[in-house]
């Protein structure tokens, strides 16, 4: 079987990664991919991973190669060209792809569709409203006592995200979205919503359009420098599981929020297949819903898939083809956590081409993966090609064990500028 897979960042250097020990594939193209997933061999003949050059958001381009190649599965990596409607082109093409089509990917791709589905579905959820005039987004955050998440409603790399407590960071955000421009049409609109109190959670539950199968519980840490301060980022690091939620709370999010979920896609005629990730935030009124991804989270990826037992190619498809209930997913016992080694600057602006230094030492490391984020190899050299350069992981018996281990090989990677936060699972461990 052979499949193309969409993206080229951490998140599809770790789909990659898994992929590529599936018996069942013999041959794998990924769309423009890296050079860390240019490294992957097929555990079914040892052939690598060819990366061709049509970015994640060429549509056309990638359709046009699949109609050539004859892929027997797309898999789509990244938000962007899910929201643009990369699967319904495939589809009409009758081109196999897996990934939620251009209505079930609003959940991601609109937040204002977000917080109205929310509403009108009474799921639990921060509550809000949305906004395209800066003064009315002013004068309801003014009646929050500027205690507020300001959202652009499009698309922002995770940079969209304002979490606000006073006058003037509120000003701050509207002005850099309304009047700055910082984010394009992605910013047209706003979604204002009341700052909730707890801790969050990041969830994964693959979906086949009936029903859904929820991954291990992980967290996400999206602030920039250790202590949860500076701006949001795309994610510094994760790990997994998060000790926050017991079984019972589990369960109590799967009929809490994944159930009506399910029911009110069905009430609304959105058939979605494919990875709903849903930010939770555990509040002293139970699990409230931040927003949806419909994709894989960055860094979550990394911290999941090398727990997954499961064959990946084969959950994919019976999601794809509305056969969940055949299949049971299964988790190695432990932890795992990942550190992401970020650009100077980030998320702001950032210099590339930094010679990466110390790669090779680890590739004997055991338990431990290094997955590309933002890399170009030039001359025979890996060099910065992102703000979020790798993405380190290590996994474990215990937390404590696979964070030192994850630290460790941070430590053993060099390039001008790097940083990376150093109290990834701290919460937990603490």
């Amino acid at each position: 079987m052979k499949v193309l897979l969409i993206g080229g960042g951490g998140r599809e250097h770790a789909l990659a990664w898994k992929l590529a020990r599936s018996e069942r594939i013999t041959g794998m193209w990924c769309a423009p991919g890296n050079p860390g997933i240019s490294g992957e061999r097929l555990i079914s003949n040892r052939n690598t991973v060819e990366c061709v050059a049509i970015g994640a958001d060429d549509l056309e381009g990638l359709a046009e190669f699949a109609r050539k190649n004859l892929p027997d599965l797309t898999i789509v990596g990244p938000d962007n060209p899910l929201g643009m409607g990369i699967v319904d082109l495939f589809q009409k093409q009758n081109l196999p792809i897996w990934g939620p089509n251009r209505k079930a990917a609003q959940f991601e791709s609109s937040k204002v569709f977000s917080q109205e589905f929310l509403e009108k579905h009474g799921l639990p959820h921060a509550e809000g409203c949305s906004f395209t005039d800066p003064e009315q987004a002013l004068a309801f955050a003014e009646q929050r006592r500027w205690k507020c998440v300001i959202k652009v409603d499009g698309l922002a790399l995770g940079k969209g995200v304002f979490v606000c407590s006073s006058h003037e960071q509120v000003q701050n955000a509207i002005h850099s979205i309304f009047v700055e421009n910082k984010f394009g049409t992605a910013g047209n609109q706003i979604v204002v919503q009341e700052l909730l109190e707890g801790l969050e959670v990041s969830l994964h539950a693959i979906c086949d359009g009936e029903r859904a199968l929820l991954f291990p519980t992980s967290q996400d840490h999206k602030q920039v420098f250790d202590g949860d301060r500076g701006p949001n980022t795309g994610g510094m690091g994760a790990f997994s599981p998060a000790p926050f939620l017991d079984q019972e709370g589990i369960e109590a999010i799967h009929s809490q929020i994944i159930d009506p979920w399910l029911k009110g896609c069905r009430s609304d005629g959105i058939d979605f297949r494919g990875i709903l990730y849903p930010g939770i935030m555990i509040t002293s009124k139970g699990p409230q819903i931040l927003e949806f991804n419909a994709r894989f989270g960055d860094p979550e990826t990394q911290v999941y898939l090398p727990k997954m037992k499961n064959d990946l190619l084969d959950v994919i498809e019976a999601s794809m083809l509305g056969k969940l209930d055949q299949v049971e997913l299964n988790w190695e016992k432990g932890s795992t956590v990942c550190v992401v080694m970020a650009s100077e600057g980030y998320p702001g602006s950032y210099s590339k081409g930094k010679v990466i230094n110390g790669l090779t030492n680890l590739e004997t490391v055991p338990n431990t993966m290094v997955f590309h984020a933002g890399t170009k190899e030039i001359e025979g050299k890996i060099v910065t090609n992102g703000g979020r350069v790798l993405g380190v992981t290590a996994w474990a018996d215990s937390l404590n064990e696979a964070r030192d281990r994850a630290s460790d090989a941070v430590e053993s990677i060099h390039f001008d500028g790097a940083f990376y936060r150093r109290d990834i699972a701290s919460k937990a461990i603490e």
